[in-house]
C-alpha cells in the first residue's frame, strides 16, 4: 500500500525559511497532481500550494505568493514546499496530498477541493511553528 510520509516541520523564528519534503512510497508520482495543504487549530483544512502533472501549472493561496514555492522531482517520487519570510500565521499541521492528474482541468479547483472534500491520497503531516 502506497504512502506519503511528509517531513522537515519544525519551530522557526518570523522571517525564517523551512523546506518540507513529501515522498510517496508507490510506484511512481509522475501521473498525479500534488499539493500542499496546511490546517491551524480551529480553522479548515486550506490548499497552500498544488502542481500539475510535470508542474506546468501552479496555484497559490493568497497568503503565501511570493513566499513559498512548490516543486517536484518524479524521479525521486518527492514534492517540496519551499517557504521563506514565514509569518505567525503560517503555523499549522502542513499536509501533502495527491490526486490522479486527469480528474482536473486545472490546479485551483483542484487544490480547493481536495481540501474542501478531503479527496485524493494524503500523508500524516508535518507541524510548522512560526513563533519567536
Amino acid at each position: 500500500q502506497s504512502q506519503l510520509v511528509e517531513s522537515g516541520g519544525a519551530l522557526v523564528q518570523p522571517g525564517g525559511s523551512l523546506r518540507l519534503s513529501c515522498v510517496y512510497s508507490g510506484f511512481s508520482l509522475r501521473h498525479y497532481a500534488v499539493g500542499w495543504f496546511r490546517q491551524a487549530p480551529g480553522k479548515e483544512r486550506e490548499g497552500v500550494s498544488c502542481a500539475s502533472t510535470g508542474a506546468d501549472s501552479t496555484h497559490y493561496a493568497d497568503s503565501v505568493k511570493g513566499r513559498f514555492s512548490i516543486s517536484r522531482d518524479d524521479a525521486k517520487n518527492t514534492v517540496y514546499l519551499q517557504m521563506n519570510n514565514l509569518k505567525p500565521e503560517d503555523t499549522a499541521v502542513y499536509y501533502c496530498g495527491i490526486s490522479t492528474g486527469a480528474l482536473w482541468s486545472n490546479v485551483e479547483t483542484m487544490c480547493i477541493q481536495m481540501a474542501q472534500f478531503s479527496l485524493g491520497e494524503w500523508g500524516q503531516g508535518t507541524q510548522v511553528t512560526v513563533s519567536s
